[in-house]
């Protein structure tokens, strides 16, 4: 990793700064830096519920295995099916789910058949129960079906063979039935990440204190846990620590010994308090920490041997989007995860937005359907990046380009659902 050094001071407040890197390419920086784990454990597919697969799952059978009925009905051969008017068929067996019976049906015959029984030999269509005639000991059809008819096929969902989840899919409700669907009972998965984290500020103060005067409570491990612990990382809170150089020092070596990623808030600004930037200079290497954005410039990338670190800036807002948008890839890309690019639509704002050229913005927005099944997006008030209800508010990100300036109310604008992220 390279060094940068800048004698030039910016802050979140500058417009333009020439030595801040774009978003994309201090996202590739980082993406270039990564190795994905390699420890893998094996767990029961109960247990496998969001992690990530570590082997590509190819099936050992058919699903279905046999032909079998889609519906309660009437099995017969479809060639024997009336082209014209009705016909009738006698009744030859009776066909249950889970009880296959060894009789051929001929030429006039049908079997009755129950959904998911196998298909008698002989047959390859169902006739429903309800399209049918009853007399006795023999049903009437009509000449409105076609050969083939509410059957499943062995194999027509899965096929022996057949790749079915690929190695880095991260696993889900319907995959685990998936993979009982195979009859396999445990997967390898790889080991979930490790991932540090704590706050920097002596103006910090943890939830259930008394504040005193210039003090503020600590919402920033809180975000950080949350986004962590839905992401899957297991998850080391080191808690608050205090704006001196030891302190700080001292928590980089002990995060650097444990975790994959040591991530703090706050600390990577200019001002002469802030130790984080310092540290990692000293301890290990700084990759870049200036961005071309809002919320989010001051943020510092490196490493410290082999744990990478993420400098969040300290503004609450600023927090969760350079998470969202640089710390989450990171971590899906170390976890092995096949990468999926967020989910951006193109809608109309139904409000008019501030900002000048030079810098991505990523405003908050609340984006949610009209009564005539438009979907819009609607800019929250207070879109600073210490106002933390603006996200609390909204449910997306309404991403500003770098050339992009100010914009009327009815323009079209790129948002990222926030659901799309995790």
């Amino acid at each position: 990793m390279d060094n940068e050094h800048s004698s030039q001071q910016t802050t979140c407040m500058d417009d333009y700064d020439p030595n801040s890197l774009l978003v994309d390419e201090a996202l590739q920086r980082i993406k270039d830096n990564i190795t994905s784990i390699t420890e893998n454990e094996e767990l029961p597919i109960r247990d496998a519920l969001n992690r990530v697969l570590a082997e590509t799952i190819k099936s050992s059978i058919n699903v279905p295995p046999y032909t079998n009925s889609a519906m309660d009905g009437y099995a017969i051969r479809g060639a024997d099916s009336p082209k014209e008017g009705n016909q009738s068929f006698r009744l030859s067996a009776t066909v249950m789910a889970g009880k296959p019976i060894d009789q051929t049906i001929v030429f006039g015959e049908c079997a009755r058949i129950m959904t998911g029984a196998k298909m008698p030999d002989g047959t390859d269509t169902v006739i429903m129960q309800e399209h049918v005639s009853v007399d006795g000991n023999n049903i009437i059809i009509g000449d409105q079906h076609k050969p083939g008819q509410n059957v499943r096929h062995a194999g027509e969902d899965i096929a022996l063979g057949q790749t079915v989840l690929d190695k880095g899919k991260r696993l889900t409700p319907a995959d685990l039935g998936l993979l009982a669907s195979l009859g396999i009972a445990k997967v390898s998965v790889s080991r979930n990440v490790r991932v540090a984290f704590f706050s920097t500020g002596d103006e910090l103060v943890s939830v259930g204190k008394p504040l005193e005067e210039g003090q503020i409570y600590d919402s920033n491990r809180y975000t950080l846990y949350a986004m962590l612990q839905r992401f899957g990382a297991e998850i080391i809170d080191l808690g608050v620590i205090k704006d001196d150089k030891q302190s700080i020092e001292n928590a980089f070596v002990s995060a650097a010994q444990k975790a994959d990623v040591l991530i703090t808030t706050g600390g990577v600004s200019v001002g002469d308090a802030d130790y984080v930037k310092e540290t990692l200079e000293k301890l290990g290497n700084v990759n870049f920490w200036k961005i071309a954005m809002k919320p989010g410039r001051p943020l510092a990338f490196g490493n410290i041997n082999k744990c990478m670190f993420f400098g969040l800036p300290g503004n609450p807002v600023s927090t969760m989007v350079t998470f969202y948008q640089f710390v989450l890839p990171a971590l899906k890309k170390l976890q092995g995860v096949l990468e999926i690019p967020p989910v951006t639509l193109q809608i109309r704002c139904t409000t008019s937005l501030r900002k000048v050229a030079g810098r991505i913005e990523y405003q908050r927005g609340i984006m949610e359907q009209t009564e005539n099944g438009e979907l819009v997006v609607t800019a929250v008030r207070g879109q600073g990046s210490h106002i933390l209800s603006s996200m609390s508010k909204a449910n997306c990100f309404i991403i500003l380009p770098m050339e992009c300036e100010s914009l009327e109310s009815g323009r079209i604008v790129t948002v990222q659902p926030f659901a799309g992220l995790i």
